[in-house]
């Protein structure tokens, strides 16, 4: 029986013809499609050069933000504020500085931070209009910072006090309340408490000291509240007891009657 030894099978060369038609396939194809690819590759280098340019403007306007808020700071605390007239202008230009970035960089980070000292800035210079327009301004832009909104709320229920809008005041101050996470309703509750004692309305007042010794014990303004509500709870105590008696009145003396005439007479 005879044994047939197997040749493995040669491998061929890559046929050099066959290769190079599909180059030239591929690039007949780039050439079709030319137009497109370099329209997209053109529209991709426009929107890369767009979104540097905005980078770049949003970067240059916030430098120039900074900058005219720390010249507005240095107005405000030069050696030279301890006169009268130079103080008066001092305010004024800070006012301005604060007013550039507000108005022509609002999207920069400083311009929150900005608008609220231009209300600060405005109170100074008894611009009271001028400051509850910024506060405002402030609380419709940026109202979404909880901790700033709160501070703002408290600043705008100042302002309103200074003008005599108690009401209005009264409304900022609850608003701070009803606002999740600002940071200040401890004296917010304060300041609601003796707006109230300062109208003589007692129960009021007590709920709000009340409600601030229970929520907030560890806060500065429990101790004082504590003391007026133990003084209002004494007053209330001798109001009462002072209500409660009652004077007997005297009764008058007996008068005499005319005697009569002498009989005969």
């Amino acid at each position: 029986m005879s044994y047939r030894i197997k040749v493995p099978a040669k491998i061929l060369p890559v046929d050099e013809a066959h290769m190079l038609s599909g180059l030239d396939h591929l690039l007949h194809r780039l050439q079709r499609y030319r137009r497109p690819l370099l329209a997209g590759l053109g529209v991709l280098l426009l929107a890369v050069a767009v979104v540097g340019g905005v980078f770049y403007v949003d970067r240059q306007s916030a430098q120039k933000a900074q900058e005219l808020e720390r010249e507005a700071m240095r107005f405000l605390t030069a050696p030279s504020m301890n006169d009268r007239k130079k103080a008066d202008q001092g305010l004024k230009e800070a006012i301005t500085r604060y007013r550039q970035v507000v108005d022509q960089y609002p999207r920069t980070p400083t311009a929150s931070l900005a608008l609220y000292h231009l209300g600060n800035t405005l109170v100074q210079a008894n611009d009271l209009n001028g400051a509850v327009e910024a506060y405002q301004r402030f609380l419709a832009f940026y109202g979404s910072n909880p901790s700033m909104a709160g501070l703002v709320q408290q600043r705008l229920a100042y302002v309103y006090l200074l003008k005599g809008e108690r009401d209005q005041a009264v409304k900022a101050l609850t608003s701070i309340l009803e606002t999740p996470g600002t940071l200040n309703r401890d004296q917010a509750l304060f300041e609601l408490a003796r707006l109230e004692e300062s109208q003589s309305r007692p129960e009021g007042a007590l709920a709000h000291y009340q409600e601030l010794i229970k929520t907030y014990p560890n806060s500065p303004f429990t101790s004082e509240a504590t003391i007026r509500t133990k003084i209002m709870d004494v007053k209330k105590s001798q109001d009462a007891t002072s209500g409660s008696t009652s004077v007997v009145p005297t009764a008058p003396a007996p008068q005499k009657s005319p005697s009569s005439p002498p009989a005969g007479k």
